[in-house]
């Protein structure tokens, strides 16, 4: 099949009809989901205008695929810095400012040199200026307070922050499907 090198992605959803994630978007190339279409693992909920061809046959391009079959979300988050800013909304949690990723660090509670440990309930996201004056105090010798006590989240929490930060790129046709739960306006 032929198609310019333009991106095409689609929406993968489950058989709920819920994004498999929102942060990063669960997302397919035209490739994979006409691959997927094929072998029967998904249906077509919407498509572009955009048509393939092979030799024996011609296809829109998905926008919009949904599982035949509910894949179950694993039961456990991992345990990393992605999902350690998602927790965090991305925000320090002792000034509250939110940054992008990139200009975000995270602190040890607890510091490593007075026995802290490196898990969830020792790890906040922090701002650069931040965790340099709160450096190997203690929030109480640093004068800091913390804005949510650090946790493990669910992954069902991780997929609803997710929600609050959309790619740059949404298709119309997926409108419906991200923000499916979201209360109408009334007029």
């Amino acid at each position: 099949m032929q198609v310019a090198q333009a991106y095409y992605p689609a929406l993968v959803l489950n058989a709920d009809f819920r994004p498999l994630s929102y942060f990063p978007l669960s997302l397919w190339s035209w490739q994979e989901a006409i691959r997927n279409v094929f072998i029967g693992r998904v249906r077509v909920v919407s498509q572009y205008d955009t048509v393939v061809h092979s030799p024996s046959c011609e296809m829109r391009l998905p926008s919009v695929l949904v599982l035949k079959e509910y894949a179950k979300p694993p039961p456990g988050v991992a345990f990393t810095r992605f999902n350690l800013f998602l927790r965090d909304m991305f925000s320090c949690q002792y000034c509250g400012i939110q940054l992008p990723a990139h200009d975000l660090t995270f602190d040890h509670v607890r510091p490593r040199c007075r026995g802290g440990r490196t898990h969830w309930e020792n790890i906040v996201t922090a701002c650069r200026p931040c965790n340099a004056q709160k450096g190997q105090l203690s929030i109480a010798e640093a004068q800091m307070e913390l804005m949510t006590r650090p946790y493990q989240p669910s992954a069902y929490e991780l997929r609803e922050h997710g929600r609050f930060f959309p790619p740059n790129h949404l298709h119309e046709s997926w409108r419906d499907f991200l923000y499916w739960d979201s209360e109408l306006d009334e007029f």
